[in-house]
């Protein structure tokens, strides 16, 4: 039954995770291109560390650091009373209360809190390439509208949120939509944090103990679950290009580009 959960598991990060990403994105290349210096550093700052820092070893650090500073606030709120040092070699030690989630907590929420510190790291290392995406769509909208606007007597503000943003995402799509196929592509990133995903059960069934690799020890079905595992990513990129294409087709209407130009041309 785990194994059928699995592939949920895999559809509820990419639903959770693509809104969060975008929304992370946005902020990140809204920062840089603010008119205030320390937030315009802070929005650069972002989106060149974590673009910069492999994905792997930024899930590994990230979920760790994550993890035990949750834990140390509670720590010091719950356990004021504590004598002992918290880092003791490599150890991490809080007390009992402070811990998350608790050793008393059911199993459901054991995964919750994983699932949650997952989808977390997801929407940041996403966000960031995201953010890059975006912050270059803003600037490839032509200066003129934004001159017009000005000149119609548009504050700042009401010219990004009317002119700029309607415009952008026309250029923004094509690099969305490449950074979704790799969001879904990522996914197995989800076993090094513990969480039993599909590719997690490919490394279960995986995990031969005959000293040949081509002797499988489940010759029985694992072979149909890699097929089926292949079919299911392939079926997902081929379902999501389609509906990124339908998208491009409505952003294009009406703007002036070579594909609104096409559509005006066929009406």
């Amino acid at each position: 039954m785990n194994l059928y959960w699995s592939v949920l598991t895999v559809l509820a990060l990419l639903a959770v995770t693509a809104p969060a990403a975008l929304a992370f994105g946005f902020g990140g290349a809204s920062a840089a291109r603010s008119r205030i210096a320390p937030l315009r550093w802070f929005g650069k700052t972002y989106i060149a560390i974590v673009r910069g820092v492999p994905d792997i070893a930024f899930f590994l650090f990230f979920v760790i650091a994550l993890d035990q500073g949750i834990e140390f606030l509670r720590h010091k709120a719950l356990c004021p009373d504590w004598d002992q040092p918290i880092r003791q070699g490599n150890d991490f030690l809080v007390c009992q209360a402070a811990k998350m989630p608790l050793g008393s907590s059911p199993q459901w929420v054991h995964e919750t809190y994983g699932f949650s510190l997952a989808g977390l790291t997801f929407a940041i290392v996403f966000g960031a390439f995201a953010a890059n995406v975006l912050f270059g769509a803003m600037r490839a909208v032509p200066h003129a509208q934004i001159e017009t606007a000005e000149a119609y007597g548009m504050s700042p503000r009401q010219t990004f949120w009317r002119v700029l943003v309607p415009q952008m995402w026309v250029y923004a799509l094509p690099g969305l939509g490449n950074l979704w196929m790799v969001l879904i592509k990522a996914t197995p990133l989800l076993f090094l944090l513990g969480v039993e995903d599909i590719v997690y059960w490919a490394r279960e069934l995986g995990g031969s103990k005959t000293t040949r690799f081509t002797d499988y020890p489940h010759p029985d079905w694992r072979v149909w679950y890699f097929a089926a595992l292949l079919i299911f990513y392939l079926l997902f990129t081929f379902v999501s290009e389609k509906m990124l294409d339908r998208v491009m087709q409505r952003l294009t209407r009406g703007q002036a580009t070579k594909g609104g130009e096409a559509q005006r041309k066929m009406a």
